[in-house]
């Protein structure tokens, strides 16, 4: 068949959860046997969010090819353990930027460049995913941001035009909030009404509606969005609070989603998929009652800033039979003198990936915990490279050792600076990003969780490395350098054998770790927790 393209765009408010209902239709459709690929379209005009902060846009969530890119993408591979790529994440900066050389270059043979067409052509190229010989059964595309936004005017102007063109090929699903207001203790769907006028009045007319709801809606009150939004009833679907973001495919399916947007492009329904496997996970998660404790260590408060992070802990307790309860502890606020307080029922710790100074020897100071307690402790990337420092510091006896990044005149710089990046001036899209190869040592800790494979493949974002002058030191003090790139001699993975749980990882597990296959570092992690 053609293939078929389904847009997902979001109005009255943002965080509604766009990117959650896009994973949810993608895991939908996998289940029914199709080929599907989801991508994201932020109308921001950065090239990326890698540089930016996270209390801006939460984590920056990198593919397997190396992009640096937004954290739904996240979502979609834990829903669907498909594996994105650059193609999947387009800013409003890669369209202009692709466009604006093009005109450099003289491609556009003395035209006026224009956002119509020029840009919305660009836009709908990217769309329709011309030139990736992919054979795909359905492309879904999440448009951030929500109606209205003077920046995502370009976009919705190319969704019109691609529904005329597409005709049933293309289903456009629009995200809603309706409202409860307490004091007149109704729910309220203008807001609902607004955004589809808000929508039409751009040209598209949804085809499916998502009312985002904190509470039960009757049959009237889709009846009535249905009426007034020109939508057919079974087309109007409700996405309530759930205890947890991964019932929201079933409860999506139980309400025939999946099958609206079948029916919408005229294939043929058929049965409804079993999943069981994901009804298994479910069960586990429904049937966990014990909790363990986990500190995580960072210097953003902020949820979303470390949401893979999470994301990998809750899995790994679901299938350990446990509830990951996941503390936040602020790494800036931590000194020797309170340590032992702040990190007091922790049963274990993460200490957090980051960048710069501020936080690190807060860091530092968990990680000695961690160590000389002998509590199960995992240092991911710059978290790593603070395992590193403190065991220096505290073991080897360099007081004074850090890392480049930190102190470029420290006498013993154990974290250096990588050999091709020392004459980078760009920031952003130039670390070593996206995945690369690790043989693990026979016998370690981390070889017997990753079920005794020889070679892996992680995802890297980072700068900075263990600086293997130092390596032998290590060892002979007990700390085994137990994963190195094969390539670059890159020490990947430390540990310290003697202790329950001590290991660092220079990549970045949590972006591997899906619903159906939690990562095995987290899993092994949280069964030694958890014990």
């Amino acid at each position: 068949m053609n293939t078929k393209y389904i847009f997902v765009t979001g109005g009255v408010v943002s965080s509604l959860g766009k990117g959650i209902i896009s994973a949810s239709i993608g895991k939908l459709l996998l289940a029914r046997g199709y080929k599907v690929t989801i991508q994201k379209f932020d109308p921001y005009i950065n090239i990326d969010p890698g540089t930016l902060n996270p209390y801006e846009h939460g984590e920056c969530y990198v593919t397997v090819d190396g992009m640096e890119t937004d954290l739904d993408l996240g979502h979609y591979e834990r829903f669907t353990g498909i594996h994105t790529t650059r193609n999947n994440s387009i800013t409003t900066g890669r369209i202009y930027k692709t466009v604006i050389d093009r005109e450099r270059h003289g491609d556009y043979l003395g035209k006026t460049i224009q956002v119509v067409p020029h840009i919305t052509d660009e836009i709908k190229r990217r769309m329709l995913r011309e030139g990736l010989d992919e054979g795909l059964d359905f492309v879904i595309t999440e448009v951030g941001g929500t109606i209205g936004d003077i920046e995502s005017a370009p976009f919705m102007e190319a969704i019109r035009q691609l529904r005329w063109q597409l005709g049933r090929d293309a289903v456009c699903v629009h995200l809603t909030y309706v409202p409860y207001l307490k004091a007149a203790d109704e729910l309220k769907t203008k807001p609902t009404q607004h955004s589809v006028k808000e929508l039409q009045g751009m040209g598209i007319q949804p085809d499916i509606l998502v009312l985002r709801t904190e509470r039960h809606l009757s049959d009237s009150i889709r009846l009535k969005v249905a009426s007034f939004c020109n939508v057919d009833l079974e087309c109007v679907v409700q996405s309530e609070d759930l205890p947890s973001i991964y019932e929201v495919p079933v409860s999506m399916q139980k309400q025939g989603l999946d099958a609206a947007i079948m029916r919408k492009i005229g294939i043929p329904v058929g049965e409804t998929p079993a999943m069981a496997s994901w009804h298994e996970f479910l069960e586990k998660q429904r049937n966990a009652k014990r909790e363990v404790h986990i500190g995580l260590v960072g210097k953003y408060d902020l949820q979303d800033a470390y949401k893979s992070i999470r994301e990998s802990l809750n899995l790994a307790g679901i299938y350990n039979d446990v509830k990951a309860k996941i503390h936040f502890v602020n790494s800036e606020e931590i000194t020797a003198e309170n340590v032992a307080s702040k990190l007091e029922g922790m049963a274990g710790i993460v200490v957090c990936p980051g960048f710069g100074s501020r936080g690190i020897e807060g860091k530092i100071i968990a990680a000695e915990y961690g160590r000389t307690n002998d509590i199960p402790t995992f240092g991911i990337c710059l978290g790593m490279q603070m395992l590193v420092i403190e065991f220096a510091r505290n073991v080897l006896g360099y007081k004074d050792a850090n890392s480049a990044e930190m102190d470029d005149k420290t006498p013993h710089n154990v974290i250096d600076i990588m050999e091709e990046q020392k004459n980078i001036t760009q920031m952003g899209g130039t670390m070593r990003l996206g995945a690369y190869d690790c043989e693990l040592v026979k016998g370690s800790r981390t070889f017997e969780a990753y079920g005794e494979k020889s070679l892996i493949s992680e995802r890297h974002r980072h700068r900075y490395e263990f600086n293997n002058a130092y390596k032998d030191e290590y060892e002979s003090n007990g700390m085994k350098c137990v994963g190195i790139n094969p390539a670059s001699n890159l020490v990947e993975i430390v540990e310290i054998p003697e202790k329950k749980w001590y290991i660092g990882t220079q990549f970045h597990p949590e972006y591997s770790s899906t619903v159906l296959h939690p990562h095995p570092l987290f899993m092994s992690f949280i069964k030694v927790c958890s014990e």
